[in-house]
């Protein structure tokens, strides 16, 4: 069973899981102990980032001598505007972390935007920051494949 208490610093209860704790169908969804989960989850994997980001300015500023030969700069600038493109993909994963933590604090989280219903445990394990069910998803890309401009 999980613990519970009241953590002072966010007004919310502070739940404590089992080591392997795991989602199931056979409770009911969306408990204390799911949302507690997620949360764990989405805060871990935004911290990571976050590691990974200071990681990559820390090495850019250290390759950020300047290279005699023209190739070399030219290499390593390639380099650097795709390591940037990337961390400004991972900026905008922030963002829809954020959302996801956000949706757990206000009680919406794990439910379709679309069609308010529960969106599966195993999809949000798969990828927490998930908004729409797997149908509403499938919807969605064939709606944005017959209107894409080919």
């Amino acid at each position: 069973m999980a613990n519970t208490s009241t953590s002072s610093s966010t007004g919310r209860k502070a739940i404590s899981l089992e080591q392997g704790y795991r989602p199931s169908d056979d409770e009911p969804f969306m408990n204390d102990r799911q949302r507690e989960y997620f949360r764990r989850k989405l805060n871990a994997w935004k911290d990571e980032i976050i590691r990974d980001s200071e990681l990559t300015l820390t090495a850019m500023q250290a390759d950020s001598d300047s290279h005699p030969d023209l190739v070399d700069r030219a290499s390593s600038e390639g380099d650097r505007a795709i390591e940037l493109r990337a961390r400004d993909r991972q900026r905008k994963l922030i963002a829809k972390i954020d959302a996801a933590l956000a949706r757990i604090d206000d009680g919406t989280y794990g439910y379709c935007e679309e069609t308010g219903d529960p969106i599966s445990l195993a999809r949000l394990d798969a990828r927490p920051i998930a908004t729409l069910s797997i149908e509403a998803q499938e919807r969605h890309e064939r709606r944005e494949k017959i209107y894409r401009d080919d």
